[in-house]
């Protein structure tokens, strides 16, 4: 049977759709689309047009209503747009109601919402063996409930002979096909989590640190610049799948730093649930450093939903610091004084956003830097150190005072 994880990569269209509601007003719905756009860019698409419907809740049928459906439609044809992407997750009967629509005999679109979307990036940067099964399981149990509107048959990994059940429709094959597959992941991905239970295990009673947030706020590049490795950093999201260890000395004292996967609003649960042994690393850390991109007009945003995944995952009550990077890019702009309307992130100072964070948080270290021009970075050293520290000398007592009288300094760039 053919493996889900290949995505075949070609520039398509594609038009994004949206819903304002009670909970979800247009400058949240406008945000969600930037970032569906964000990620429909980094899975190689081109996004043409995105719409909107002002609704108290989804249509149960079509997630938009009737007259904003034949608008999409008509848009659509017109244009020749390969792809229909919905911000939030289609239930299977309302995905199997808009292919419907959007395909004859002379059009064949393709709907997809934000977590198969999300999906396909992931199956498109697995690159290890681990991250592979664990795409793959989620990618199965993503489509096991949406298995009648994908496909009607499925290449069968055994002979047919003696395969079907009295009755036995080829819809009921294919789903059985993908149960026995996904139980077959699950205990290859139960074989790794061990594996990678027992190289935890391995490392002793080093301190380990994980970097976590948002996707694409610059964990890797701070991995980077402190392990001195070529970690993949770029301007996309979920550039990291695979968990990345690299032992680090500043001044004398070494630790363990980890690099994970990124979080994003509305997370696939089928992911959360596949990268169990992933999120693991964070767990079992001793101290999380919070990277948050302070230059992300929707920051606070982002802030609070990593502290809510975190404490999804049993995280939340962590020791960590607090990283606001790329300052740099950082623009303030002030409001003027007939301007009535509420501030923003943007309408403060960098100065101001300071004394608001530090403020904020005053049980934890709050560091504003910048990785990739190295902005602050000595003082997120030495911050650093003092922390892994405290955890270090609570565990070899007798080893403190090598750190008292050490001066050597981490290698600068």
């Amino acid at each position: 049977m053919g493996k889900l994880i290949e995505t075949k990569k070609v520039q398509e269209t594609c038009v994004l759709v949206g819903l304002v509601t009670k909970k979800q007003g247009l400058g949240a719905l406008q945000e969600y689309l930037e970032e569906l756009a964000f990620l429909a860019t980094t899975a190689d698409a081109h996004c043409v047009q995105r719409f909107w419907q002002n609704l108290d809740h989804p249509d149960s049928r079509t997630f938009v209503g009737s007259g904003k459906l034949e608008e999409i439609k008509d848009f659509v044809f017109e244009h020749e747009i390969d792809m229909v992407i919905f911000d939030d997750e289609l239930s299977p009967s309302q995905l199997r109601n808009l292919e419907g629509k959007f395909n004859d005999e002379k059009h064949k679109i393709k709907v997809l919402d934000r977590n198969n979307l999300i999906l396909d990036i992931f199956a498109s940067r697995a690159r290890t063996a681990h991250s592979k099964v664990q795409v793959e399981l989620a990618q199965y149990e993503y489509l096991l409930p949406r298995l009648t509107r994908m496909w009607t048959h499925l290449e069968r990994q055994k002979g047919g002979i003696g395969m079907r059940g009295p009755g036995e429709l080829q819809i009921e094959t294919d789903r059985r096909i993908i149960r026995d597959r996904i139980a077959k992941l699950k205990v290859d991905l139960q074989t790794i989590d061990k594996q990678k239970a027992t190289q935890r295990g391995n490392r002793g009673a080093m301190v380990r640190v994980a970097l976590v947030g948002y996707t694409n706020v610059g964990k890797s590049t701070l991995m980077n610049v402190m392990s001195k490795s070529e970690v993949l950093a770029e301007n996309k999201l979920f550039a990291t799948l695979d968990t990345t260890v690299r032992k680090i000395v500043v001044k004398n004292l070494p630790f363990l730093l980890s690099d994970t996967v990124g979080f994003i609003r509305k997370l696939p649960h089928q992911l959360i649930e596949s990268f169990k042994s992933t999120l693991d690393e964070v767990r079992e850390s001793d101290l999380l450093i919070h990277v948050v991109d302070i230059s992300h007009p929707q920051f606070e945003d982002h802030f609070r939903v990593v502290n809510e995944t975190l404490s999804e995952i049993g995280a939340g009550e962590k020791p960590m610091m607090i990283v606001f990077n790329k300052i740099d890019q950082f623009t303030y702009e002030p409001k003027d004084e007939d301007d009535l309307s509420e501030k923003t992130a943007r309408n403060y100072s960098m100065n101001e956003l300071k004394a608001m964070w530090m403020s904020k948080m005053p049980d934890s270290d709050v560091l504003f830097m910048s990785a990739t021009e190295r902005m602050a970075l000595d003082q997120f050293r030495e911050i650093l150190y003092q922390r892994v520290r405290e955890i270090h000398v609570t565990r070899f007592p007798y080893n403190d005072f090598l750190y008292d009288d050490f001066s050597e300094e981490f290698p600068q760039d």
